[in-house]
């Protein structure tokens, strides 16, 4: 499995980082075949200041569909808002710029989005977001609802164990990882504590064929990437309690310091753990 060291990644952007695997995930979730010898080339965002991913999978298949998949553990409402943030960056990585200025029609990569979702929260087998639910109410202004001259569409799917099975057995290492993932919940509900359930984890996958590979490979790699992935997704939840707690009891404005407005305001606007440490980071250093 080839993989950028450069950035620092998520364990499910780690794993979906080979193009024969994402041509089988793609197939999986469109209940779709398509044929090996069909191109697919990666184009994940990346930061090139920060060394680090922007979004988590971006892939063109066969120079003719552009698809962006997410994986989130924390139920986010805001995803078609960055997706669309997302995909106007990828047609600039993937567009000569000068070509949009040409008196001839251009024909573009049709997008599709995607967002995985294995969090604890209960959520639907399957859930569509538009970016047009979340406009503002223009007939406020005494103005006439119309239909959205702008939209995108995100597909999301629940892949926790008992969820979307056909679309797990199409994709042995997605079906694999939501294995894996579920193993550590199981051993939390057993009294194990969150590092000491996930390195249990890794050793039960390991002994039975489950991630094998990258667990024998790059076993360190993706345990740090695990402890520092739910461990964030821990402190993001008690970020946003703390600041509700407090913000009811005193009054934002008077009662939060700019470090803690900050971080809530990035939490409450979706962001990743990546781009609340990295945005966080940047405001405390002016």
């Amino acid at each position: 499995m080839k993989v950028n060291k450069t950035y620092k990644s998520s364990v499910f952007s780690l794993l979906f980082n080979d193009p024969d695997v994402l041509r089988e995930l793609y197939c999986a979730l469109r209940g779709v075949t398509l044929p090996d010898n069909i191109p697919v080339i990666i184009n994940t965002l990346e930061d090139i200041i920060f060394m680090d991913k922007i979004n988590d999978i971006s892939f063109e298949i066969g120079g003719r569909l552009v698809v962006l998949i997410e994986h989130q553990s924390t139920i986010n409402p805001n995803m078609a808002l960055r997706l669309l943030m997302y995909i106007a960056r990828v047609y600039e990585k993937i567009i000569d710029d000068r070509s949009i200025y040409s008196t001839k029609k251009m024909f573009i990569s049709q997008p599709e989005f995607f967002v995985l979702y294995n969090g604890a929260e209960p959520y639907p087998d399957t859930e569509t977001l538009k970016l047009s639910d979340m406009f503002k109410n223009i007939e406020d202004l005494g103005l006439e609802k119309t239909s959205p001259v702008l939209e995108l569409i995100v597909t999301v799917f629940n892949i926790n164990e008992g969820k979307n099975e056909a679309i797990l057995k199409r994709c042995a290492l997605l079906a694999q990882y939501c294995a894996f993932t579920g193993k550590v919940r199981e051993l939390e509900r057993d009294g194990y504590k969150r590092q000491e359930a996930i390195k249990k984890a890794v050793i039960y996958c390991r002994n039975h064929d489950i991630l094998k590979e990258p667990l024998e490979k790059q076993g360190s790699e993706v345990l740090n990437m695990l402890m520092t992935e739910w461990n964030w997704d821990d402190a993001k939840q008690v970020w946003y309690e703390e600041g509700i707690e407090v913000g009811t009891e005193r009054g934002i404005e008077k009662g939060i310091g700019k470090g803690e407005q900050n971080i809530i305001n990035l939490l409450k606007s979706g962001k990743s753990p990546e781009e609340i440490i990295r945005e966080h980071d940047k405001t405390e250093n002016l």
